[in-house]
């Protein structure tokens, strides 16, 4: 360190950072560019949310799991959807040997703008939440769409495990990343989701995505 408190006391200039800020601006891929983004939304049709009689996330014990198993391996590669999204969104992968399994990584984590070391203090967060879905169209799905719908990875985002509880089942009018800066990249997610599957929106909901996307350059 002396010798870099002797370049700036010699020439004046600024301390120099030492490392760049975490990249949080990334989107999983088939994500709904911006202006794409605003059509999607004006086009989403705006309802009251149903009730969540009938919803049952829990899988144990013989449980209803509506949704399905968690992490299933929809596309049959034998590497499940917690593990691609981790293997996508860390950096410095190493995986369990002779699996694919992600044993250990870093993540820029998006919703808070700081680094996350330990796969164990990292979740996985639908950024829909499948509750959500459950209020806007999902509860009168197949269970196969469901199941579908639970493990695509354009909804999955890794994240620190205490932001991920602190969000929990919450809408946009009600949640948004502490993190302003991805407030652009998470609305054209959840856009881009409610989309596809051809979700309702409410009003409230609605207005602070369309405020979300004001934030896009």
């Amino acid at each position: 360190m002396r010798w870099l408190l002797l370049i700036i006391l010699l020439t004046g200039c600024s301390a120099i950072p030492l490392s760049s800020a975490p990249q949080v601006d990334r989107v999983p891929t088939g994500t709904l560019d911006a202006v794409a983004a605003r059509t999607s939304l004006a086009a989403l049709p705006v309802a009251t949310p149903g009730r969540l009689d009938g919803y049952v996330r829990d899988c144990s014990n013989g449980k209803a799991c509506v949704f399905g198993q968690p992490w299933f391996d929809t596309d049959g590669d034998g590497c499940d959807q917690r593990s691609q999204v981790l293997a996508r969104d860390l950096t410095a992968v190493e995986r369990k040997p002779g699996r694919c399994g992600v044993q250990s990584g870093t993540l820029d984590d998006p919703y808070t703008a700081t680094q996350v070391t330990g796969v164990s203090k990292i979740q996985i967060d639908h950024v829909v939440p499948l509750a959500e879905m459950w209020r806007s169209g999902a509860a009168a799905w197949t269970p196969e769409q469901r199941l579908a719908a639970a493990n695509d990875l354009r909804n999955l985002v890794a994240v620190s495990g205490k932001v991920n509880q602190s969000k929990s089942d919450k809408t946009p009018d009600e949640w948004m990343p502490p993190n302003a800066g991805y407030a652009c990249s998470y609305g054209r997610i959840y856009v881009t989701v409610k989309a596809a599957y051809g979700l309702s929106v409410a009003g409230a909901e609605r207005s602070a995505l369309e405020q979300a996307l004001t934030t896009c350059g």
